[in-house]
């Protein structure tokens, strides 16, 4: 049976990435078309370039925005963003396959092996319970968020626009994607500790990865009918990397800006900035001070924790913290002169490691040829705006010092690039538009080199 299996595939000629590489850019294109109808902005009209880096932006969860959202936009284009950015935080396949099980209908083979691809390659779950239990958690979360905000925004709103915004910023923080209605994003909200905590939260979970909110909900489940649970060492890995980064940043970003940008606010307001721009480079895109009053240790962090980004299997993009924890994993084990990884009284396979280390060399690989070509094709830009904005088009974070609105044709292409390819990640990316296998094999007499 596997063997015929195989044998379809091989006829198909199918790869699961190329599969989800050709969903994101199919879906990207229908957003552009859609943004450039007349009745999806506010003047009737939008150029492709811009359309195009627009439906990119949401497709891709980034948030980084050519074209002011809440005023260049008409209420239809901006329910055109919204429904682009939840597609795509979902993944393109989940949502199709959502629409399969309505119908009432089985899930092919192609799309079952790429959405396991997609979330999470272990996972011992049937795909048409996973699927539905991904679109129960992201329901109740959303909901959840959009009433926390309608509860804040109803005074100061009228309720037919207090409920779209509590909807879109809801989505917007669970699917990471950092689109706003409001010009300054939430800056006028930094010392509110109900729109903050309710924005950190979502952004948390929806980048934690769907398979370990599965794992955290059965845990809590087991717990409460005094049943014994444990979590998996991914979920494990997950977690102690996600606390590690919010914890020391935001500590980090406190130390560093208490006497430079946050000078003038209040103690609570210093320490809810500090929480809100450590969670918030975790692909988030949303800002509650001016990013380029920072100074450039700071920005360095902010770099870093983009790189990083979200959880495999989240709305979220970057390496991923599993991917970096496999790393310090490795470069612990070696200090310690260890022959395997160990994390948790468990051992990771070398192969992972050497996943690991793949996924980092040709994400470096990307945003140092993005930002090659932005130094040389957009003139007056310095490095720090440069850097900051492809690690943030890469991370799908949406942060910005700036740059984006100043970008040329060019400039605006290459970040499109480089958000897709962070979205898809590079791997798939490779996997996807490269050469299924390798034409013969050759094994040459091994010969050592000097390293380091």
């Amino acid at each position: 049976m596997k063997e015929k299996k195989r044998n379809i595939f091989k006829e198909a000629k199918f790869h699961p990435a190329q599969f989800l590489a050709v969903s994101f850019i199919i879906t990207i294109l229908i957003g552009t078309i859609l943004l450039c109808l007349p009745f999806s902005t506010a003047s009737g009209r939008i150029s492709f370039t811009d359309a195009l880096f627009t439906s990119t932006s949401a497709v891709c969860v980034t948030g980084l925005i050519v074209k002011d959202t809440g005023t260049y936009f008409s209420p239809i284009g901006q329910v055109i963003i919204m429904m682009l950015f939840q597609i795509g935080g979902l993944g393109i396949m989940t949502f199709s396959t959502l629409v399969l099980l309505v119908a009432g209908k089985s899930i092919a083979i192609k799309e079952s092996i790429t959405l396991k691809e997609d979330f999470l390659q272990t996972s011992s779950l049937r795909v048409n319970s996973l699927i539905k239990n991904i679109f129960i958690y992201t329901l109740c979360i959303e909901f959840s968020g959009a009433v926390v905000f309608y509860l804040k925004f109803h005074n100061k709103l009228q309720n037919g626009k207090a409920l779209f915004h509590s909807i879109f910023h809801s989505i917007s923080a669970f699917c990471n994607a950092g689109f706003c209605l409001y010009k300054d994003s939430f800056e006028l909200y930094r010392g509110d500790v109900w729109v903050n905590v309710n924005l950190m939260v979502l952004i948390v979970l929806g980048g934690l990865g769907f398979m370990v909110l599965r794992e955290t909900a059965e845990t809590f489940s087991g717990l409460l009918k005094k049943r014994r649970t444990r979590f998996s060492l991914h979920a494990k890995l997950v977690y102690k990397v996600t606390f590690f980064l919010l914890a020391f940043s935001s500590v980090l970003f406190f130390i560093l800006e208490y006497n430079h940008s946050l000078k003038n606010y209040s103690t609570g307001e210093k320490i809810l900035s500090s929480l809100f721009q450590a969670v918030t480079p975790r692909t988030a895109g949303f800002n509650t001070m001016d990013l380029n009053a920072l100074g450039f240790g700071v920005v360095f962090l902010l770099i870093f924790l983009m790189f990083v980004g979200a959880s495999p299997g989240s709305t979220g993009g970057g390496i991923k913290t599993s991917t970096a924890g496999a790393v310090f994993a490795f470069l612990k084990s070696k200090l310690l002169a260890r022959e395997t990884v160990n994390v948790s009284f468990r051992t990771i396979p070398f192969t992972l490691i050497i996943k690991a280390f793949t996924v980092i060399t040709l994400a470096m690989c990307v945003i140092c040829a993005s930002v090659f070509v932005l130094l040389i094709t957009q003139p007056g830009v310095n490095m720090k705006e440069v850097f900051f904005e492809v690690f943030s088009a890469f991370g799908t974070v949406g942060l910005s010092l700036g740059l984006t609105p100043r970008l040329n044709g060019i400039g605006k292409i290459v970040i499109v690039m480089t958000m897709y390819i962070g979205r898809i990640g590079p791997l798939t990316f490779l996997y996807a538009f490269s050469r299924k296998r390798a034409e013969g094999r050759y094994d040459y007499v091994e010969e050592s080199i000097m390293i380091g």
